[in-house]
């Protein structure tokens, strides 16, 4: 844990803050981000961050091995801000992370700060006019297919991930499908990842486009 004077830098922050150390633990929490993820300073101080966060990218939720946040504090690099998913009071909002890497001058140790700004609207604005410019890139004014046969994209797709599919199709979360197919959540993601491979696309949403277009769901 930082000490009181590094403590209060965060404290000072208007925007939801905190600190990971070089471990991925807490290190700081200040009122506004236990206002926006629903927890306080003493219930986060020392945990992994990720246990805290839940963070997500547009692929899914991240495990603590890839997860960004950690990655940057651990690694001490310098990141310019970056989206997440991350599990708030109000449940999972897309939220914008500005790192600023510091030090403790009484104690020496490293931390990565990060002023968090939700940004739910935008980024779904963001995703909406990038699936459109992806797919009047892929595709003609009238549907016709600019680069390759989507249907033919079914044959390559198992079972397994047209399943996986169609219950993204319905707005169902990665627990959830792992449930309804009785399988891991983490395979649930490595279909999802084939899935995005073989439609070239960059979200599930935009997969899920694909795969209307293609017949396939």
């Amino acid at each position: 844990m930082g000490s009181k004077r590094f403590l209060l830098v965060v404290d000072g922050i208007a925007d939801a803050a905190f600190a990971v150390d070089g471990t991925g633990c807490i290190s700081a929490w200040n009122k506004a981000a236990g206002d926006l993820f629903g927890v306080s300073a003493t219930e986060v101080i020392g945990v992994r961050c990720h246990n805290i966060l839940q963070c997500a990218d547009e692929n899914g939720l991240v495990s603590s091995e890839r997860c960004v946040i950690e990655r940057v504090a651990r690694d001490i690099c310098a990141r310019a801000n970056f989206d997440l998913r991350l599990q708030t009071k109000n449940g999972r909002l897309w939220c914008n992370l500005s790192p600023l890497i510091g030090s403790d001058h009484l104690s020496g140790q490293r931390h990565t700060v990060y002023i968090v700004r939700p940004c739910e609207i935008g980024k779904r604005l963001e995703q909406v006019v990038s699936e459109f410019v992806r797919t009047q890139t892929r595709y003609g004014m009238n549907g016709a297919t600019a680069i390759s046969s989507l249907p033919a994209i079914k044959a390559g797709l198992t079972t397994r991930e047209v399943e996986v599919l169609k219950r993204l199709a319905t707005g169902a979360s990665t627990k959830s499908i792992a449930n309804q197919l009785n399988i891991s959540s983490a395979t649930v993601n490595n279909h999802v990842k084939h899935i995005l491979t073989k439609f070239d696309a960059h979200t599930r949403l935009e997969a899920i486009r694909h795969a209307e277009s293609a017949g396939v769901i």
